[in-house]
């Protein structure tokens, strides 16, 4: 038991050191035009990479003689998984040539056409003038905007990320009577739809001011779990075509809400903490996340075992209409130029 606990506080450290330096590495690999781009196909790519994986372990624990002994050869391919990931994180990392003039220290990152003219908001809302010295997590959290932004991270995760992952699956299977089978097909069309989507929305979204993508993903996610608010009282005596057609809905809509927020979070992040207090920032938003999916899950599980199916799904809208006030102030904000 000692070794399983060790085990996992390593597992936790290490996804949290990655999560907390992964906006760093995308900001040296990518210039800023393409930062967009970058992070909605990181998104897209992590997720092909969860659904790939869960499927051989499927398949490797299905029907397996000596399931202990297959999960031990699990944790050995985890672990050998990132190998491939230390060599590139390591062929990516800045260097330094003779002569090369030293990177500055404004802590404002250059004005590029997607930046739209914004700078680093520290020091906002108090006399505009940048406090001496590094940013420190006080300082960062003090400027409202980049307050916002960490709470809007730990709602997206709450209200968001971790419903269709934990909550979703269970409300369909437990208080709809959905079959399992269609429960993993409506779980597949979500992690297709990302896929699909995103060469079809990239033009759009970069269009898009930040804050108005960001917002916009509550948005869609209300109208998902609308959809499936709608399956549920259309009930077993609806055709199946009206309320597996809902569900898949569901999971199409979704998956565009999960693109606008993959496509503005992390660039408003790293644009709005300055060169400076970029890790400080991303070590922000991976506490905000880490504290969303620890607290969604036993969230979204109390409301399906103490609501109807109805009662659920309304449950799951207003929550995500909660993440969106928080999200449009922050345009709000943003806009005002405060």
């Amino acid at each position: 038991m000692a070794l399983v606990l060790a085990s996992g506080v390593c597992v936790g450290a290490g996804f949290g050191l990655f999560y907390a330096s992964i906006v760093g590495i995308v900001d040296t690999a990518v210039p800023e035009s393409g930062r967009r781009s970058a992070f909605a196909i990181r998104h897209i790519v992590n997720n092909a990479g969860i659904g790939l994986g869960s499927v051989a372990a499927g398949l490797a624990l299905h029907g397996a003689a000596t399931p202990v002994g297959a999960l031990r050869w699990l944790y050995l391919a985890n672990g050998l998984a990132a190998l491939p990931l230390i060599a590139v994180i390591l062929g990516v990392r800045p260097r330094t040539r003779p002569g090369s003039p030293p990177l500055p220290e404004t802590g404002a990152p250059p004005q590029t056409p997607g930046s739209r003219g914004e700078a680093s908001c520290i020091g906002k809302g108090q006399g505009g003038e940048k406090p001496a010295g590094r940013p420190t997590y006080r300082t960062l959290l003090r400027a409202r905007p980049m307050a916002l932004l960490i709470l809007a991270q730990a709602l997206f995760a709450i209200v968001g990320f971790t419903q269709i992952e934990a909550t979703v699956p269970l409300l369909m299977h437990d208080r709809m009577a959905v079959t399992l089978g269609w429960v993993s097909a409506v779980v597949a069309a979500n992690s297709f739809a990302l896929i699909a989507l995103q060469p079809l929305l990239r033009r759009r979204l970069e269009r898009l001011p930040e804050t108005v993508s960001l917002a916009a993903g509550p948005v869609l996610w209300t109208g998902a779990f609308g959809c499936g608010l709608g399956a549920a009282l259309a009930g077993e005596a609806a055709p199946a075509a009206v309320r597996y057609g809902l569900l898949l809905a569901f999971a199409v809509i979704f998956a565009a809400g999960e693109l606008m927020y993959s496509s503005a979070f992390y660039p408003l992040l790293l644009r709005w903490s300055g060169e400076e207090a970029v890790g400080r920032a991303s070590a922000l938003a991976s506490l905000a996340w880490n504290l969303g999916t620890a607290s969604g899950p036993p969230i979204g599980l109390f409301v399906v075992a103490n609501a109807s199916a109805t009662g659920s799904w309304l449950a799951l809208a207003l929550g995500a209409a909660a993440a969106f006030t928080v999200a449009a102030a922050l345009h709000n904000r943003t806009t005002d130029g405060t």
